[in-house]
């Protein structure tokens, strides 16, 4: 076949295909769409929408369609203090069984006067879901049910009696509402019902008019999840949600609590939800009445004016980063089809699909003013969810903020942040009645509530550097947007207590008088209650070191930095264990059989920085060992983790391989065991779903790209480019990812070289290329962009 009868029918084909995507003229491209030819079947293969606070999951069904619905303030529980009053009285005899291997004896001890008071903390909720009945549309032909990335909108086409039906559903940031619009290729061919139901006891549906109106007041924690002691505060948040019909022909009429429309022509219906809930110290909004100014901000707003805001609004945010690997015939197939035949084709377009799938998400679920990315992003359907959906911080909530620097998203850390400053407040009487010491501490998980006190259980729950871990990320945002005001304001105030706290947490080893070390505590989530576990000595090192800097360059607190420098000198370091592995613990006890999905100890290689193969090979050497142990292998999040640990070694087939034992069907179709990987929606699967390794996987090919966590001597980045890249993806290119320091980058490669790169300086600061072994340093200017080649960057 000669190339250009190829090429002829490869279009044609791809054409075809897309034609089946859309009753619209815009091309869409196969890595910016999720598709599929039928209704989902379950949650995780429905398709999500989200502007940040409201949140929906669109099944697409014909005859019977359901929209289930989040509004990311709706939590079971109360503003609660967690603290335990006087539990420090017990902290130094925790710390002597520790020394005296002891362990069960000091977690029982811990699980008796230690732990936060209730045990456990609260979980997130769902609100409700719209529910559509079209009779008649059982039997329909020329389905489609499509996410189109780049617009933030569900749509679903079939056909019925040579009718063609259409159904957009969107989420509005600037109309705070959700949106279904459907039409229709007939006039007066739409006839259907609206209904609207709750999960929870305490919930009403009235009809008013042409609108459907849900009140309700959210259920307690559930009685089977209450941990040992119980405690748990009453369910106070009250809701609303007020669903609004608008026919455009035909008529509307009341129906056993449901409008039916018949023959119209077309119907939108417009959703706005809202709570109680004002802030973690206040429930006391009138959830009536914020609906009524939305629905009032709506008013005269065609469904295309809100429709092109929408779009406008989300394209701020995503189209700021293009990446293309390329494509082929495979691409155009439903995306089911890709991911069960991914590990053999390695498509790359897939790839490029879960990259920005990653950072749709992430806008999708956070936004500034909103709650931060919860364990499910804001998706939930279960009035108890897996760990509550709340917020995981010894892994699963940092997680979710890896790609918003380095993806062009540094706004939607806000929420994040917020969420910090908040934790900042309640952690000080945790560490006041938990270790009787100044500063702030928050443990392995918080909730809506910002609970900051150890939960669960002794064995996991004592571990205290989850807030130390969360101010990375404000040191983050710091070093990629340069703004003093926004230091000095917010992030050295969180850093500085922070440190103050660790500094007096930090204690003499017995063994190494030397040494100081963290404890009581655990690796997250192996092993149990141990003094001075790896990852607590990491993170308390990069802690301290980001404070001192960040006085440094505010001019402040000589006398505390003098202090943190002193103690960080002494933290015990790193150890290489008789394996050549890195060292979990302070005793080489290792076990190389250890298959645990939680990988803590190579915090300092990701997300931290002291542990490179360019800065302390002998170290990285010791982390490839522990990877190979542990295997390739793990829960969703964790093969997300790997890619970036992968990345970071600067082995990118590796770190490939990983992403592809993520990018696996995690229902087993010869067994229907739900095993981990992705679900058909590209949910991540932990299993069951958890956002976080979405948000892995795509920090991790950014990884693969550009990583700008070393410095020079003076401290300057280094902007390195394609460290890791995979012979999978030789070809590709990708703008505008950011680097720290305040640059934006556009890097193009062809078989497994850098063709192009174009560096645009945000800030004006000092420029360090690294690319294939060469160096190049510049000084820049604010704003001005410098382009280079292959040659100029080669050794």
């Amino acid at each position: 076949m000669k190339p250009t009868t190829f090429f002829f029918l490869f279009i044609s084909f791809f054409l075809f295909s897309c034609s089946q995507y859309q009753e619209s003229d815009k091309e869409l491209d196969p890595s910016l769409v999720l598709w599929y030819d039928q209704p989902a079947q379950s949650w995780t293969e429905a398709l999500p929408v989200g502007n940040g606070r409201l949140g929906a999951m669109v099944f697409g069904g014909t005859d019977n369609e359901t929209i289930q619905f989040n509004e990311e303030t709706l939590w079971t529980g109360q503003p609660h203090d967690y603290s335990h009053e006087g539990a420090y009285k017990v902290l130094g005899k925790m710390r002597q069984l520790l020394w005296q291997g002891k362990q069960d004896e000091a977690e029982e001890l811990g699980n008796e006067r230690f732990m936060s008071q209730p045990l456990g903390q609260l979980s997130y909720q769902p609100f409700g879901n719209i529910l559509l009945n079209f009779p008649g549309h059982e039997e329909a032909t020329n389905y489609q049910r499509i996410l189109d990335l780049e617009d933030a909108i569900t749509s679903i086409t079939y056909e019925v009696d040579d009718v063609k039906y259409k159904r957009e559903v969107l989420s509005s940031y600037p109309d705070q509402a959700i949106l279904i619009r459907i039409t229709a290729s007939k006039t007066g061919a739409i006839n259907f019902s609206i209904g609207l139901d709750c999960p929870h006891e305490m919930n009403q549906v009235i009809v008013d008019g042409n609108e459907l109106i849900l009140t309700g007041k959210a259920n307690d924690y559930p009685d089977d999840k209450i941990r040992a002691g119980g405690g748990y505060p009453p369910s106070e948040l009250t809701f609303v949600a007020r669903l609004k019909v608008e026919n455009e022909g035909g008529g509307l009429i009341e129906e056993d609590g449901k409008i039916r429309i018949t023959n119209a022509n077309a119907v939108t219906l417009r959703l706005v939800a809202t709570t109680s809930f004002v802030n973690y110290n206040d429930i006391s909004a009138d959830p009536a009445e914020r609906c009524k100014t939305y629905v009032k901000n709506l008013e005269g707003k065609s469904y295309e004016q809100v429709k092109k805001d929408h779009i406008t609004d989300f394209q701020k945010y995503f189209k700021r980063v293009n990446i293309d690997l390329g494509q082929s015939e495979l691409s155009a197939r439903p995306t089911n089809q890709r991911l069960a035949s991914f590990n053999a084709d390695e498509d790359p377009s897939l790839v490029a699909l879960l990259y920005q799938y990653g950072r749709y998400l992430l806008i999708s679920s956070s936004r500034p003013g909103t709650q931060p990315a919860n364990l499910q992003g804001i998706w939930n359907y279960q009035l108890a969810p897996s760990w509550d959906s709340k917020y995981t911080i010894n892994i699963n909530a940092e997680m979710n903020y890896w790609p918003a620097e380095i993806t062009n998203l540094s706004e939607l850390s806000e929420p994040l942040i917020q969420m910090v400053k908040d934790l900042s407040v309640t952690g000080q009487n945790v560490a006041k009645e938990h270790y009787d010491m100044d500063g702030w501490v928050a443990h392995h998980n918080t909730d809506i509530w910002r609970g900051a006190a150890p939960i669960n259980n002794a064995n996991h729950g004592i571990w205290p550097s989850g807030g130390a871990w969360l101010s990375q990320h404000l040191w983050w945002h710091y070093q990629f947007n340069g703004d003093k005001e926004y230091l000095a304001k917010t992030v050295y105030p969180v850093l500085k207590e922070a440190s103050r706290f660790f500094a007096d947490y930090l204690v003499p080893d017995p063994n190494h008088s030397e040494w100081l070390i963290s404890g009581p505590s655990n690796s997250p989530e192996n092993g149990g209650l141990v003094m001075g576990p790896t990852m607590d000595h990491q993170i308390i090192r990069e802690l301290f070191a980001n404070t001192i800097e960040a006085a440094e360059i505010l001019g402040d607190d000589d006398e505390l930095i003098a202090k943190l420098k002193e103690k960080r000198a002494k933290i015990a370091p790193n150890q290489i264990g008789q394996y050549g592995q890195l060292q979990e613990w302070l005793e080489d006890k290792d076990d190389p059989e250890n298959k645990h999905r939680h990988v803590s100890h190579l915090w300092g290689l990701h997300p931290g920085s002291e542990i490179h193969p360019i800065t302390t090979p002998e170290l990285a050497d010791a982390c490839k060992v522990t990877l190979a142990q542990r295997g390739d292998g793990g829960t969703g999040w964790s093969r997300a983790w790997k890619i970036n640990f992968w990345a970071r070694l600067l082995d990118g087939d590796h770190s490939f391989l990983i992403l592809k034992n993520l990018m696996v069907p995690s229902v087993n179709p010869e067994n229907g065991h739900d095993e981990g990987g992705l679900y058909n929606n590209l949910f991540d699967a932990h299993p069951p779903f958890q956002i976080d390794g979405n948000f892995g996987a795509t920090s991790g090919i950014t990884e693969m790209l550009l990583q700008s966590h070393l410095r020079d001597e003076e401290g300057n980045f280094y902007q390195d480019i394609l460290p890791a890249l995979p012979s999978a993806i030789s070809n590709g290119k990708i703008s505008v990812i950011k680097g720290r320091g305040g640059f934006e980058f556009d890097i193009a490669w062809e078989n497994g070289e850098l063709t192009s790169l174009t560096v645009k300086s945000l800030l004006g600061n000092p420029l360090n290329l690294r690319y294939n072994g060469g160096l190049i340093s510049q000084e820049t200017t604010k704003g001005e962009s410098y382009t280079f080649n292959s040659d100029q960057l080669s050794e």
